[in-house]
């Protein structure tokens, strides 16, 4: 699934073209998605200004110069890439289309469908299931270490699942987890709670300079994420432990290599001597 990096790629592809012009009609080729399209979406966004795209947490959104947001998630494989001038031909997992005035065509792409487009009265944010609960965003100035130390004070559960509990941080995923954890020396299995001054400083750190180093490296792409120009992101190519079980230890004489083990049904990548 994209994570923060992809999306936040995404979003900074899409930017320049779409902020400031309008959208001329959007061509919906099925009624849902992951969830049900709302039924006037169409009717709702054409001829509305773009007065804004960015992200949050692991969702694009578009706000309208109405009281109205675009909402669109990747999903699995959800792909959302500017067209050439010559259209072509909508595939059968071309879902919709977005089509500005005197401007290029955005169309998302998902083969998978567990991506989302929805649309948001700015109002609802406050309560929709889907934004209520996010914690800060890694990448905001005011997320720092007393900020991180917060939310994960009192924790029990594992510094990796506690991370990718959006109720604490937002858009963080497991690639990134796994490569922060790994940059600044700390188990993915020690208790969240433990996380706190000095290394509460060194995590926070990891954080922003895995996700900075891997948004100038357009993402990653390992299975189907592309960047909004439809290229590849590059950043799989700098994991450090991320898929790179028995490998060796990029950083340490552990001897042992890379391991991987399983936490809440999902991979982590560690090296047990360097992660403490």
């Amino acid at each position: 699934m994209p994570e923060l990096p992809e999306v936040e790629t995404v979003v900074r592809g899409l930017k320049p073209h779409l902020e400031g012009r309008t959208l001329a009609r959007a061509t919906l080729r099925r009624a849902d998605i992951r969830t049900p399209i709302p039924a006037d979406f169409a009717a709702r966004v054409a001829g509305k200004p773009i007065a804004a795209v960015r992200r949050r947490a692991k969702y694009v959104l578009i706000d309208l110069a109405s009281t109205e947001t675009i909402v669109v998630h990747l999903g699995m494989s959800g792909r959302l890439v500017l067209l050439p001038a010559h259209i072509p031909n909508a595939g059968p997992h071309d879902h919709v289309d977005f089509t500005l005035l005197d401007g290029p065509t955005i169309r998302f792409t998902d083969p998978r469908r567990f991506g989302v487009v929805d649309l948001l009265r700015r109002a609802e944010f406050a309560t929709d299931k889907r934004f209520a609960s996010l914690g800060p965003e890694p990448l905001d100035p005011a997320f720092d270490a007393a900020a991180l130390a917060a939310a994960l004070a009192g924790s029990r559960a594992p510094l990796k699942a506690a991370l990718l509990d959006q109720r604490n941080v937002a858009g963080l995923g497991n690639i990134y987890v796994c490569e922060a954890l790994y940059r600044c020396g700390l188990s993915p299995k020690r208790k969240a709670g433990t996380v706190k001054g000095d290394k509460a400083a060194a995590l926070c750190a990891a954080i922003k300079a895995t996700l900075g180093d891997a948004i100038a490296a357009g993402g990653s792409s390992a299975r189907d994420y592309v960047q909004a120009s439809g290229e590849l992101g590059w950043f799989q190519h700098q994991w450090k432990v991320y898929d790179r079980e028995g490998q060796p230890c990029p950083q340490c004489d552990c001897g042992k290599g890379v391991k991987r083990i399983v936490q809440s049904g999902r991979s982590t990548f560690y090296c047990p001597k360097r992660q403490r």
